[in-house]
């Protein structure tokens, strides 16, 4: 088809369509060469998601410093991922915050902050970063749908909700579905380049809490576990599909979250898609069963005129002598300590190296921290991040179908992915 590129409104040298980390990232480096950017947001402000992120804290980057082993926490997608780190490394990113007066600290697992522990900081860098190399923003303005030249296979503008542009090359940075009722975000226009032959992954929940079906779970709600083993399996005991999975866990009124959980959530789907998934809480994983009786039998023997509900907190960890409890008949609750036989103590002990639970799904997409989905990485150039499809296209962040864990993996993939796509732009 061809198109009068007049009728399409102003020209730019760039497009960028989406204004969160990787939009605003590939819009402030390809203004820094020199070309003329203009960055189209839905929302009317920039950055809307990235202020949020981390509890308003923002896991900037995991600050892993071997590239190799940070890629291999993308999955499947570490092939792909390469050349775009070996441009944009984590040490690159690092710096350019560092620069911009954004200090870094480093947590567990690598995680590392702004000094400061606010995400709007960053999110401020950021939108600097834009507008002092001259970016035109267009806030407010949904993407409605590409102009393209089917022979060239090129796009030539986009129709948004406010009026048309032109340009020569065009970046689409909208992220996914994560967060949306708080954040607004959506996967529409992802959508869009099905009719142009690139291969879409629908979006789904990531890394999400769980949903859990037992009372007494959701009566703790608010109870935080702060070493715990958790292992899941399928309805069918699948030894194949068994996990196991330590660290924290945060009981909630829908179910379980946490760091642990949240981790977790992409495996457990897998077992979800079967049916019900079982799972059990290990509250001592560093304790033997025979050690663990014996300390239960110390308790006893310290407290034994007292009725049993009475002597539960003494060896069950804080929190959760109500969810144990509810776990026994009330003639044992009112059972004096020294009239427990020792077939009832040991499954006392039992429940606390397993207390059994059912989960049968995950929160939505508004709960997620990130979400699968996307344009599937085979039809994209990770050289430059440009369409195989569309050749003056370019994808960043949340847009690819990339799955990995919370930890600072998600805007660092923002910050890599957005700096090689706006300097090949």
């Amino acid at each position: 088809m061809s198109t009068d590129r007049e009728s399409l409104g102003r020209h730019y040298d760039v497009i960028v369509i989406g204004g969160g980390p990787s939009g605003m990232m590939a819009a402030g480096v390809a203004a820094q060469r020199g070309k003329r950017v203009l960055l189209v947001e839905k929302n009317k402000q920039l950055g809307k998601k990235l202020s949020v992120t981390g509890g308003g804290r923002c896991n900037i980057l995991n600050a892993e410093t071997d590239t190799k082993k940070l890629i291999e926490n993308y999955g499947d997608a570490a092939k792909y991922l390469y050349s775009p780190f070996s441009q944009h490394s984590m040490q690159d990113s690092w710096d350019f915050f560092e620069k911009r007066g954004v200090p870094i600290v480093v947590e567990a697992r690598k995680r590392a902050f702004p000094e400061s522990q606010k995400a709007e900081d960053v999110t401020q860098a950021m939108r600097s970063f834009v507008t002092k190399n001259g970016v035109t923003l267009k806030l407010g303005t949904r993407l409605k749908e590409f102009v393209v030249d089917e022979e060239e296979k090129k796009v030539l503008g986009i129709k948004t909700t406010d009026e048309s542009f032109s340009a020569d090359s065009f970046i689409l940075a909208t992220g996914g579905s994560a967060r949306a009722a708080e954040t607004g975000a959506t996967s529409e226009s992802v959508e869009l380049l099905k009719q142009y032959g690139h291969t879409v992954h629908e979006p789904n929940p990531n890394i999400v809490p769980l949903k859990v079906e037992d009372q007494w779970v959701k009566d703790i709600s608010g109870v935080t576990l702060s070493f715990m083993k958790i292992t899941f399996w399928d309805h069918k005991y699948s030894k194949e599909t068994k996990f196991s999975r330590t660290g924290k866990i945060l009981f909630t009124h829908f179910g379980l979250s946490g760091p642990l959980i949240l981790n977790a959530a992409h495996e457990v789907k897998k077992l979800l898609a079967k049916g019900q998934v079982h799972a059990t809480i290990d509250m001592y994983p560093d304790t033997e069963v025979g050690t663990l009786r014996n300390r239960v039998l110390e308790v006893f023997n310290l407290h034994k005129n007292k009725e049993l509900r009475n002597v539960l907190k003494e060896f069950v960890p804080a929190g959760m002598d109500s969810a144990v409890a509810a776990q026994c008949d009330e003639e044992l609750l009112a059972t004096r300590v020294h009239s427990v036989t020792k077939e009832d103590r040991n499954d006392l002990v039992d429940r606390l190296k397993a207390m059994p639970m059912t989960v049968f799904g995950t929160m939505g997409l508004d709960w997620a921290v990130i979400s699968d989905g996307g344009v599937d990485l085979s039809e994209v150039d990770t050289k430059t991040m440009a369409s195989k499809k569309l050749t003056n296209l370019h994808f960043t962040g949340d847009v690819l179908n990339i799955n990995r864990p919370s930890g600072g993996f998600s805007l660092q993939l923002c910050w890599t992915t957005g700096h090689v796509a706006g300097s090949h732009c």
